[in-house]
């Protein structure tokens, strides 16, 4: 579907939001998985990712999972996520995580040496985050995470906390399942600082306040075909980002002996994203624990591809698998 036919068809309405939020990068979807199914992931068990992608998925996990994912933004940009979650006997979970994104160093540059003054600067941010999550009955659980951000601009600085609040109702048919969170809500927060390295032309540096990129998150999953050693599982999901139009994600997986995964999904309404996007995961062992290794690949308009590569581990509790 073209960009003109998508306007036609989904308005860009709430689009005049784009830029007025801040922590963006907590959008940047850290589940490879997910981002290999166009991000239609709030209703799926996503293991030892569930802390990013819904933490009410928690109490699904079988032993202690470590899941590390490391996402390559182009220009030097690089995000990594890192996640621990250790359930209690299928009905409680607690997790932590921690979200990081650094620019790498930048050279200054002024009016006077466009080509640089020797000097460097950098943009960091990171996101720690505690999360627990409760099986409430045999189809209904809930997760919660807290998180503090800080953020590192040059000379200015920010922090501010957020919060993640997810639901999951899961059913015997097809294993369908339904979700709903409300992901990154927290208060308003200003960079602060007073640095100016040129003031030529310069009285001030105007630092506003802005909310965190918040976005509530609706959608399904099912499995509409599973037989012998061959499954295909659907999701859908809704976004509806506070800084910006909503947008409909699709995501198709094929399993075969839960030992390969292959992905496909779409993004409808979403800039720049105007392409399927694609990945792939690999099961395997170390001794009795199971590994799994998982990719994707995302085209753009303007930042070309985008790579996505996670790795998460579970400490199995039963031996004999």
């Amino acid at each position: 579907m073209s960009a003109t036919s998508q306007a036609q068809v989904l308005p860009n309405l709430g689009g005049q939001r784009t830029g007025l939020a801040t922590f963006s990068f907590l959008k940047n979807d850290m589940n490879p998985r997910s981002t290999a199914m166009g991000g239609a992931s709030v209703s799926m068990n996503s293991g030892g990712y569930s802390t990013f992608s819904n933490p009410a998925y928690m109490p699904d996990l079988e032993g202690l999972n470590i899941t590390y994912s490391s996402f390559l933004l182009g220009a030097g940009i690089y995000q990594g996520y890192v996640s621990a979650v250790l359930p209690s006997n299928n009905s409680s979970a607690i997790g932590i995580s921690v979200n990081h994104l650094s620019s790498g160093q930048m050279e200054v540059r002024t009016e006077f040496q466009p080509q640089g003054t020797g000097q460097k600067v950098s943009a960091n941010t990171i996101a720690t985050g505690v999360s627990y999550a409760r099986r409430l009955s045999d189809m209904f659980t809930f997760g919660l995470t807290g998180r503090y951000i800080y953020e590192q601009l040059a000379e200015y600085t920010n922090h501010t906390f957020t919060f993640d609040l997810g639901f999951a109702y899961q059913t015997d048919w097809k294993d369908l399942s339904f979700a709903v969170m409300l992901q990154n809500f927290g208060g308003n927060s200003t960079l602060k600082g007073d640095y100016l390295e040129v003031d030529l032309n310069r009285s001030g540096v105007a630092l506003e306040n802005y909310a965190s990129a918040s976005v509530f998150r609706l959608g399904f999953s099912l499995i509409p075909y599973q037989k012998d050693r061959h499954t295909f599982l659907f999701a859908f999901e809704l976004d509806h980002p506070s800084d910006n139009a909503e947008n409909f994600r699709l995501g198709l997986e094929y399993n075969y002996v839960k030992v390969l995964y292959l992905r496909l999904g779409y993004k409808i309404n979403v800039q720049d994203h105007y392409w399927p996007v694609f990945g792939l995961g690999l099961r395997s062992k170390i001794g009795a624990h199971p590994l799994m290794i998982d990719y994707s690949a995302q085209p753009t308009g303007h930042f070309g591809v985008l790579h996505n590569v996670g790795l998460s581990f579970t400490l199995n509790n039963d031996k004999r698998e």
